[in-house]
């Protein structure tokens, strides 16, 4: 065995320290850095020859420590969880969201909200049948229906702006789907590049699987580990990202809100054609096109084809105040007689009569009459049980209890993702105080090596310099 062998192990100590002092630096250094995964130095130990040379003899203590590998420390099972709890709560904000719109479009509970307009209609014909004559009651009849009309137009119109709005930003989520794809691809032909010639990866794999949290809260995506450090990335069973190749996305159908189906707007892939079944806020996006915002301006429609049924019919029954039988009060304003309601919309319906005259606020005729008992019938609409406030009233309370379900659906994900994402932070997270520690460590371990050294020297020094030196 060399005398020197001992200079070798204390050289490998003193570098596999100075290894593990840079890399608790490079922690510390991105202890705020987002996305960055701790690192750690593997420090392992360095056997003696298994078999020695013929005119050696092995001491069989070994031969130092080896630090060349470094570790990137995360955990699959968590960074799985995180990306599918990512997508969930990414789909129930959109859900929140979209109600939360829906609701600012019916203003209710409030003043300027149909429910207040419906009250003020109602009010109006029997403010008309305590004064049949007047031609100031019914003024009042026509500007407070024609105020409700345009109030169910608004409403509508809003519903539809909402409807638009989300349909043009699927577009747009679908550029940044795609750029991120190619992010991701991009980094897996480096990170492979690098795996092979033995260089660090660690940050390569660190941004890298940033972006792919990202694509999974947008579009519900998982990743599979690949070959030389690369992932696949998956999306409803069709694989979005292999290795270094990609295929895009985009948004397909419909940008009418009145011919929307639960299948039209999609995403299908590009080239291919295949239709995906997406998560994420892109799911969620579909989803208020498909079946929350339609819905609810189906449920709109519903009470203005109501209204129109109901005020119609009662006022058909009236004669008017020249004594000619009432006319349609609404239409789906074109004009044509008879009127046909089931055409009727809350963004047509139309107020026929504009002349107070033609109210038909009696029930005797014909003939010119100062009776107000059919005034009187169409103010007592609003008590029947199936009523048109009614109608309207049960849209607003499974309004509100949707949004309160919706708001209360994603407060429990995001617990559950801050969880998840507490969890991935206790492993792959920076920790000062341990960090601090292993510095320390490291340093003593550096010392003590370095002492070592010295050692060495000293002895050396007696051997070479002072043996056979007697009596000096």
């Amino acid at each position: 065995m060399s005398t020197f062998s001992g200079l070798n192990t204390a050289t490998t100590a003193l570098w596999a320290q100075q290894r593990g002092l840079d890399v608790t630096g490079q922690n510390i250094a991105n202890v705020n850095t987002p996305g960055y995964s701790r690192q750690r130095a593997e420090l392992q130990s360095v056997g003696g020859n298994a078999v020695p040379a013929m005119t050696s003899i092995s001491n069989q203590v070994g031969q130092g420590v080896d630090a060349d590998k470094i570790t990137r420390i995360r955990d699959a099972f968590l960074e799985s969880r995180a990306q599918t709890e990512g997508a969930s709560t990414a789909q129930m904000t959109v859900a929140d969201d979209t109600l939360a719109q829906i609701e600012q479009a019916f203003r209710e509970p409030g003043e300027t909200g149909i429910s207040q307009k419906l009250t003020d209609v109602f009010t109006s014909w029997n403010d008309l049948a305590n004064n049949p004559t007047g031609d100031g009651a019914r003024a009042a009849v026509l500007n407070k229906t024609a105020t409700l009309v345009a109030e169910l137009h608004t409403t509508g119109a809003n519903l539809d702006k909402q409807w638009v709005q989300t349909r043009d930003s699927l577009d747009t989520l679908t550029q940044g789907v795609n750029a991120k794809a190619q992010s991701i691809a991009g980094l897996n032909i480096a990170i492979k590049r690098a795996t092979q010639a033995g260089l660090p990866v660690n940050e390569l794999a660190d941004k890298r699987d940033g972006l792919v949290l990202e694509l999974s809260a947008a579009i519900g995506a998982t990743s599979t580990p690949g070959s030389d450090g690369q992932v696949n990335v998956v999306v409803a069973g069709s694989t979005l990202i292999s290795g270094g190749s990609t295929i895009a996305i985009k948004a397909v159908g419909t940008k009418d809100p009145k011919s929307a189906t639960l299948s039209n707007p999609s995403f299908v892939t590009d080239p291919g054609g295949t239709m995906l079944t997406i998560g994420g806020t892109a799911g969620g996006k579909l989803t208020a096109l498909a079946q929350t915002i339609p819905s609810y301006r189906t449920a709109l429609d519903g009470v203005a084809k109501q209204l129109a049924t109901e005020l119609n019919a009662t006022h058909a029954a009236g004669f008017d105040k020249a004594g000619a039988a009432g006319e349609p009060l609404f239409d789906d304003g074109s004009g044509t007689l008879p009127v046909d309601v089931t055409t009727i919309t809350a963004g047509n319906l139309t107020l026929r009569i504009t002349d107070t005259a033609k109210l038909a606020a009696a029930v005797t005729g014909p003939g010119p009459s100062s009776d107000g008992r059919n005034a009187t019938a169409l103010s007592k609409l609003k008590d029947l049980a199936a009523s048109t406030p009614e109608a309207y009233r049960k849209l607003i309370v499974s309004l509100g209890v949707q949004a309160s379900v919706a708001t209360s659906n994603l407060q429990t994900q995001t617990v559950i993702s801050s969880q998840v994402d507490a969890s991935r932070e206790s492993v792959s997270g920076i920790n000062i105080d341990e960090e601090m520690t292993n510095m320390l460590q490291f340093q003593h371990a550096y010392s003590a090596a370095a002492r070592m050294i010295t050692t060495i020297d000293e002895t050396l020094d007696v051997l070479i310099n002072r043996t056979g030196r007697v009596g000096l």
